[in-house]
């Protein structure tokens, strides 16, 4: 059997450096399962990899993609239930190929009202959001999420309104993101209203950023001390200074508490985000052949994308 993967072997731009390759399936490994992925969606944290940003933790050549969906062609005994079963295969290979080979304790069953465009992408970003929820808890404090149009940021919003935050503001760079924002009850300010986010951050008790840069900066020198600021992310590519010991600062990398998750925990937390997701707005998919990655990553690209682009396993 052969099987189509998006590969890199060396680093750099992923659209030079990701390359499609064709090979033979090689036999399963004990415990692992192997899965015939229906959709991978594109990540920042699909592509930042390819450009060598964690080379010291990266064997190349390697599979791109962290996330997907598809269903069990091949599993052990102890898996036996999943052969035709839709599930997240998850902490194993790179998902976007064909089939992937991910441990059998860790692949996630999709529950049958879960459509696959969502399954696809329940992972990376709402695992993430439902973690720094847990470690830094919004209910009754008033909150800010920056770079309000991602994904992730989407999620933090709308859940810590669901578990009890006073009020949650979203910055957001372009204007196309406003309405949606609105809609979900999140206050939308535009990232260049420099006294309106001065005048929301003298209110917050929980920033959670994922831009850096000048925005992270003005936000920490105008929120009070008591409050938190939750770093997840540099989407500015610029760093922000530490310029006084208040408020406290915490750096949040979701790998970070992955590490030690034993299966059982890791099973659990899925629980947890398919009930949140349920009744979550998320952003329309815009479906890509696997042959098409090129533009799949083009689209993700674009300023102002309303859409996740998704890689569909044809």
């Amino acid at each position: 059997m052969y099987n189509t993967a998006i590969v890199y072997r060396n680093f750099g731009d992923p659209l030079v450096r990701l390359q499609s390759e064709k090979r033979e399936t090689g036999p399963l490994a004990a415990e692992n399962m192997r899965v015939k992925m229906t959709f991978a969606p594109v990540n920042a944290s699909d592509l930042i990899p390819v450009t060598g940003a964690y080379r010291h933790r990266i064997t190349l050549p390697a599979v791109a993609g962290y996330e997907g969906v598809g269903v069990v062609t091949q599993a052990p005994a102890t898996a036996a239930h999943l052969v035709g079963r839709r599930v997240l295969p998850l902490r194993g290979e790179g998902t976007w190929q064909h089939y992937v080979d991910c441990p059998a304790a860790f692949a996630i069953p999709v529950p049958e009202e879960i459509d696959d465009t969502l399954a696809a992408r329940a992972y990376i970003n709402p695992l993430a959001a439902l973690l720094m929820l847990q470690h830094y808890p919004p209910v009754g404090r008033h909150v800010i999420v920056t770079a309000a149009g991602s994904d992730c940021a989407g999620f933090l919003a709308q859940w810590a309104l669901q578990q009890g935050a006073l009020s949650v503001t979203g910055i957001y760079r372009s204007a196309i993101h406003a309405d949606r924002l609105a809609a979900s009850g999140i206050k939308p300010l535009l990232e260049t209203e420099s006294a309106a986010i001065a005048q929301a951050a003298g209110n917050a008790e929980r920033v959670y950023d994922a831009t850096g840069g000048a925005l992270a900066q003005h936000l920490l020198d105008t929120m009070p001390h008591s409050g938190q600021f939750i770093s997840y992310g540099l989407l500015s590519g610029q760093p922000f200074s530490l310029r006084q010991h208040l408020p406290v600062v915490h750096w949040f990398h979701v790998r970070h508490y992955l590490k030690t998750l034993p299966a059982a925990k890791w099973q659990e937390a899925f629980r947890m985000l398919w009930a949140y997701l349920r009744r979550s707005r998320i952003s329309d998919a815009e479906r890509f052949d696997l042959h098409q990655w090129q533009a799949a990553v083009r689209f993700y690209q674009t300023p102002g994308r309303t859409a996740k682009p998704l890689l569909e396993m044809r």
